[in-house]
C-alpha cells in the first residue's frame, strides 16, 4: 500500500488558503448534520513520528465546534489500564450518538510500540471495528506517511529548536535506525487492518498544507456517506432448525435436604473466599452472568455467593434496561466499562444477554441485530478469555408452573410483594417465546471458552450449592492453568 503514496504531492501556500477556507465551511456544516442525525464518529490520526500528525489535527479541530468531539491522547496503558483487557480503554472512550471520537494514539500503537504483533491482534482489531460501523458508528482513519529522509531532517531540526528538541527520544532515533523494519510492519498492518467498513486512508505528509487538505477532503466525503446511508429495513431472521432444546431434559426435580445444604454451604463458601484470594496475586479477572426465569431465585443465588468474600474484591452489578448514556453507545459499550480489573470479581445480575432475550422477545432490536448479537457476544466473550479472564454463565431454569407458585407466593407475603410487578406476569404470558430465545441463546454461545451451566432451580436450596461448586471449579481450573505459564 505505501508504495503508493506520492510523496511529492504539494499544495501551493496560495492555493491552500482558497480550498480550505471551504472545507472548513463545510466540514462545520457536517459536524452539525452528524450531531442532529446521531451518527457517532471515531477519526484515527497515525502515522511515523514527526509526519505532522499533531499539526494536522490542530488544523481539523480548530474548524470544528469544540462541543461536539473529544481528543484522546492515548499514551502508554496506565496501570490501571493495564489490569484490563487492551481493547478496554478504547471502549469506555467511545463517543456517544452524534459525537466525534478523535484518537492522537490509538489501539494500532501497541503494536507499533512493540515493534511486531501478537498472532490475533489484527483480529481483535478489524472485530471491533466492525462491530463499531455495523452498530452505525463512522470509522475514519489515517496513516500519515514519510520517507526515512524527511523523518530524519525533521528530527535534526526539532532537536535545534530548544522548545522542540524534548519531542525527539533516544527511542525515536532508535525507530528511526530500523525505519525499514518498521515500514514492513505498518505495511502489514495496513494491510491487515483496511477493510471496507473502516478502510485506511494514506495521506503524503512531507507538505503540511496538502496532508490537512487530503485530510479535511476525507472527513468530508465520510460524513457525507454516512448522513446519506438509509437504515436497512428489518428483515425476518430465520435461525437454522434445532432438533432438541438445551432446556428439554434438565431435570428439575433434583433437591438437596437442608440438613445437607447447611453443612456444605460454608465450606463453599470459605473456599470461595480463599480463590478470591489466591486470584490477586496473578491478577486474575472474573466475570460470572446470572441469567434466569422471573422468579428463578437469581438474587438469593448471588446473595449466597458473595456474602462471605473480601467485598473490596467482589462487584454486582444488577443490568436493567438502558438509561442515559447508555442509550447513545453501543449495546456492549455499558458492559466493557464495568469489567473487572484483573484479580477481581464481577458479578451481573443479567448481562449483555438481553440483546438476545428481552429485546428479542420484546421487539426492542431489530431482527438483523440481534442475529448479529451472538457472534458479536462470542467475539466480546473471546475477547475477555485470551486476557485471561474467566467467564462463569448461569441459566436458572425453573419450571412454569414452579415459577407461578413463586408469583402468587410473593403476592401474598408482604415484604415479598415488591418483587412482583405487572411485567412479570406480561413476561410470563410469553413464556414460550422466551423459551424459544433461551434455547438458541445457549445453543448458540456456549463456547468451549465460556460454556453454560444450566442450573436445576425448582429448589432453591440446590441451584445455590451448585452454583458456588461451579464457581470454585472454574477458578482453581484457572489458576492452575495461570500457574502453568
Amino acid at each position: 500500500m505505501l508504495e503508493t503514496v506520492d510523496l511529492t504531492a504539494k499544495l501551493p501556500k496560495a492555493d491552500f488558503k482558497q480550498t480550505y477556507e471551504k472545507l472548513e465551511i463545510r466540514l462545520s456544516e457536517l459536524q452539525r448534520a452528524i450531531r442532529e442525525a446521531g451518527i457517532p464518529v471515531v477519526v484515527v490520526l497515525d502515522g511515523w513520528t514527526a509526519a505532522g500528525v499533531g499539526t494536522a489535527m490542530g488544523r481539523i479541530l480548530s474548524s470544528l465546534d469544540p462541543r461536539g468531539y473529544k481528543l484522546h491522547n492515548m499514551g502508554d496503558p496506565t496501570l490501571e489500564e493495564s489490569l484490563r483487557p487492551p481493547l478496554w480503554r478504547y471502549w469506555v472512550s467511545l463517543p456517544k450518538a452524534g459525537a466525534i471520537s478523535i484518537y492522537d494514539g490509538s489501539w494500532y500503537d501497541t503494536i507499533l510500540r512493540r515493534g511486531k504483533p501478537k498472532p490475533r491482534e489484527f483480529v481483535s482489531i478489524r472485530t471491533f471495528e466492525r462491530q463499531l460501523t455495523d452498530d452505525g458508528t463512522v470509522v475514519v482513519k489515517f496513516w500519515l506517511h514519510i520517507s526515512k529522509e524527511e523523518q530524519g531532517k525533521r528530527f535534526k531540526k526539532m532537536e535545534k529548536d530548544p522548545s522542540l528538541s524534548w519531542k525527539v527520544s533516544k527511542r525515536d532515533w532508535r525507530r528511526h535506525k530500523d525505519y525499514d523494519h518498521y515500514l514492513s510492519l505498518v505495511e502489514t498492518m495496513l494491510t491487515q487492518t483496511s477493510t471496507a467498513n473502516a478502510p485506511w486512508t494514506l495521506v503524503p505528509s512531507h507538505d503540511h498544507r496538502y496532508a490537512t487538505v487530503r485530510i479535511a477532503e476525507t472527513l468530508i466525503a465520510a460524513f457525507e456517506a454516512a448522513l446519506a446511508r438509509t437504515a436497512p429495513a428489518p428483515t425476518e431472521v430465520k435461525l437454522p432448525p434445532r432438533r432438541v432444546s438445551p432446556l428439554d431434559n434438565v431435570n428439575l426435580a433434583v433437591t438437596i435436604s437442608r440438613d445437607d445444604y447447611e453443612q456444605k454451604l460454608p465450606k463453599l463458601q470459605d473456599k470461595l473466599l480463599h480463590l478470591e484470594h489466591d486470584l490477586y496475586l496473578p491478577r486474575v479477572p472474573v466475570v460470572i452472568v446470572y441469567e434466569g426465569w422471573d422468579a428463578s431465585g437469581k438474587g438469593g443465588n448471588i446473595k449466597r455467593l458473595v456474602s462471605n468474600l473480601d467485598h473490596r474484591g467482589v462487584e454486582v452489578i444488577p443490568v436493567g434496561p438502558p438509561e442515559g448514556d447508555e442509550k447513545t453507545h453501543h449495546y456492549l459499550w455499558r458492559f466493557w466499562r464495568a469489567l473487572p480489573k484483573g484479580g477481581h470479581i464481577t458479578v451481573f445480575d443479567r448481562s449483555w444477554y438481553g440483546r438476545v432475550l428481552v429485546e428479542r422477545v420484546e421487539g426492542f432490536a431489530r431482527p438483523d441485530e440481534w442475529q448479529r448479537a451472538y457472534r458479536e457476544i462470542n467475539e466480546f466473550e473471546e475477547e475477555l478469555t485470551a486476557f485471561g479472564t474467566v467467564i462463569i454463565k448461569f441459566w436458572i431454569h425453573i419450571s412454569k408452573d414452579e415459577q407461578l407458585r413463586r408469583f402468587k407466593l410473593r403476592e401474598e407475603t408482604s415484604y415479598k410483594q415488591w418483587k412482583i410487578t405487572p411485567d412479570d406476569w406480561r413476561n410470563r404470558e410469553k413464556w414460550d417465546a422466551y423459551y424459544e430465545a433461551v434455547s438458541d441463546m445457549i445453543e448458540r454461545t456456549s463456547t468451549a471458552a465460556a460454556p453454560w451451566t444450566i442450573i436445576e432451580g425448582n429448589q432453591k436450596l440446590h441451584a445455590r450449592i451448585t452454583a458456588i461448586r461451579t464457581v470454585n471449579a472454574a477458578i482453581e481450573k484457572a489458576l492452575k492453568k495461570s500457574s502453568l505459564r
